[in-house]
């Protein structure tokens, strides 16, 4: 895009990253991403051109062997991936998540063990919070994992687990009362575990089953599953951070990566949204002229335009903020709920720019129309933002009476 969504401030370095994933997303991406969509493939030779990329890597220290990039450098790149197809910035995702976690929160044993091959994407990393009756209410998780001697057992259910079948390592998370007496808040009787497994489906390891695929609506290409955990056993020394308890906090760190991600996919989809619909409209012609002639079409192009540009520039204020060190939940909510909502709006509203033609499989804005969605509902629904959003804003703003 010529000149919507620009980043100021960036270093020759970050340019240079961008520049290099904008160049492989117009050259391995967008030729291939409708037809592998359409057959629900999964992106193999993608995948494998972001490993000799750095990709995988990208946000994981340089003593670990990834190139030490902020977050704002990560969503950027997720950005321009999920301009391509946002399948494939999927894929990634969850695998920056778990780095996260680990880099964050993990034992030092568990960041010299995982961290290296994460970063050259050997190891593939999915996380589990969800489960079948859980939908938006975390506390709700009776997933179990009791301690047994120098192991844990775990048992239940998960639910929407992105890159179930492909990941080699899950963060779960699961209910540990061991250490909390029974009344102890939900969220303070949490724990992560890391658990390593096999790619595939079925029985990946003993006690641990990954089914097929969910079949989606969109979202195609990356493989979402259940998790099915019966007597799995693991090792204490796999608890994240060594210690129960401190799972929820953990996760939560780890989702507030997760939003910016979410919103700099939205960002990244409804740019390429835009980009379809100014091109139809130039091309186009109706009463004797290209439609992007008649008002009505330059209207919605301005307010596509101007969707565009707002939630970018939220999306890079969060990542900021995180960069920085500081509480970002607030700014991360905002950009995740901008981002998708417009998102939303600025695909349909290219899609009715193609008029009959949108709804052609033929025409790749049918392929961002029902991707879009997912936006709405990944890492949190909009109402769960609100919530977010609405209890931070009262703390900012506690009345003084």
């Amino acid at each position: 895009m010529a000149r919507l969504a620009r980043t100021a401030g960036l270093t020759d370095v970050q340019q240079e990253i961008l520049s290099t994933v904008r160049d492989f997303v117009d050259k391995e991406i967008i030729p291939v991403a409708t037809e592998l969509e359409h057959k629900d493939e999964y992106p193999q030779e993608i995948v494998d051109g972001l490993k000799e990329l750095g990709l995988f890597g990208l946000m994981i220290p340089e003593e670990y062997g990834g190139l030490g990039e902020s977050l704002l450098t990560y969503a950027l790149c997720v950005e321009e991936i999920a301009r391509g197809w946002m399948s494939v910035s999927g894929i990634i995702n969850t695998h920056f998540i778990v780095a996260y976690m680990l880099k964050q929160h993990g034992t030092q044993e568990q960041k010299d063990t995982f961290l290296p091959r994460m970063a050259l994407g050997e190891v593939r990393g999915a996380f589990s919070m969800s489960e079948p009756g859980l939908g938006s209410d975390v506390s709700a998780i009776t997933s179990k994992g009791v301690k047994d001697g120098d192991e844990y057992v775990l048992n239940g259910q998960k639910m929407w687990l992105t890159n179930g079948g492909t990941s080699t390592l899950v963060a779960v998370l699961c209910r540990s009362d061991e250490g909390h007496p029974e009344g102890t808040a939900p969220h303070k009787s949490m724990t992560t575990f890391l658990v390593e497994k096999e790619p595939g489906f079925g029985e990946v390891r003993p006690g641990l089953t990954i089914p097929g695929k969910i079949d989606k609506m969109g979202y195609k290409g990356v493989d979402t599953t259940e998790l099915i955990m019966d007597g799995l056993r693991i090792p204490a020394n796999r608890v994240l951070g060594g210690a129960t308890g401190r799972g929820f906090y953990q996760m939560m760190d780890g989702v507030e990566v997760g939003r910016v991600n979410v919103a700099a996919r939205g960002c990244g989809v409804a740019q390429r949204a835009f980009e379809l619909g100014v091109s139809y409209a130039q091309q186009r012609h109706t009463f004797g002229k290209p439609i992007a002639a008649h008002q009505a079409i330059q209207f919605k192009l301005a307010e596509m335009a101007t969707k565009v540009e707002a939630a970018h520039a939220m999306m890079v204020n969060a990542a900021r903020k995180k960069d920085s060190g500081e509480r970002n939940d607030l700014e991360a909510g905002m950009a995740k709920y901008l981002a998708s909502e417009y998102c939303k709006e600025v695909v349909e509203d290219a899609f009715r720019i193609h008029g009959g033609y949108g709804f052609s499989k033929e025409y790749e804005i049918e392929r961002l129309y029902r991707e879009a969605p997912m936006l709405l509902i990944g890492e949190g629904t909009a109402e769960i933002q609100k919530m977010i959003i609405g209890r931070r804003l009262l703390e900012e703003y506690r009345f003084q009476g």
